[in-house]
C-alpha cells in the first residue's frame, strides 16, 4: 500500500497528451463540435482552456465553454457589462486535430532519434508542434 507522500508525488507528475497551442475539437458538452486552440493547460486538475480564433480581431479570441459574468457599473458614466469568461474543460472532452488530415485523433508518444515525440494514432505521422498564440487581454 503506497503512503500518502508517495501518492502525492505520483499525482504531481501527471503527463498530458495535449499542449498549449494544439488545435483541438470539443467532443462533448455545450460546445460540442467546435474547433479551437488550447490557451492554457492545468495538468494537476487535468483541465484545459480552449479559445476559438476571431477573424475580425485576431488579438481577442472567443472563449469556448464560456460562462457569463455580470460586472456592475462602478461609476455613473460607466455601463454594466456581461463578460464571457472561459471555463476550464476536462482533457477527456477534447481531441487533438491531426495537422495533415484536419481530423480528430488520439495522441501517442514514441522515441525517435533519442527524443520523445507525439504522433497521431490515426495516421501514424508525427504531430507538428504549432506556434503558441498568446491571447491578449
Amino acid at each position: 500500500m503506497p503512503t500518502k507522500a508517495e501518492l502525492k508525488q505520483q499525482a504531481t507528475h501527471i503527463k498530458l497528451k495535449v499542449r498549449k497551442g494544439d488545435r483541438v475539437v470539443i467532443i462533448s458538452g455545450k460546445d460540442k463540435g467546435e474547433i479551437g486552440f488550447i490557451a492554457a493547460v492545468s495538468p494537476k486538475e487535468q483541465k484545459v482552456i480552449v479559445l476559438k480564433e476571431n477573424e475580425e480581431n485576431p488579438d481577442q479570441p472567443f472563449p469556448l465553454n464560456a460562462a457569463v459574468k455580470h460586472r456592475k457599473a462602478r461609476t455613473q458614466g460607466e455601463r454594466s457589462v456581461r463578460m464571457k469568461i472561459p471555463v476550464p474543460i476536462h482533457v477527456s472532452n477534447v481531441m487533438v486535430l491531426d495537422s495533415k488530415t484536419n481530423e480528430p485523433t488520439r495522441v501517442g508518444r514514441r522515441v525517435e532519434d533519442g527524443k520523445l515525440v507525439r504522433y497521431s494514432k490515426k495516421t501514424g505521422d508525427k504531430l507538428v508542434d504549432v506556434q503558441v498564440m498568446e491571447p491578449k487581454e
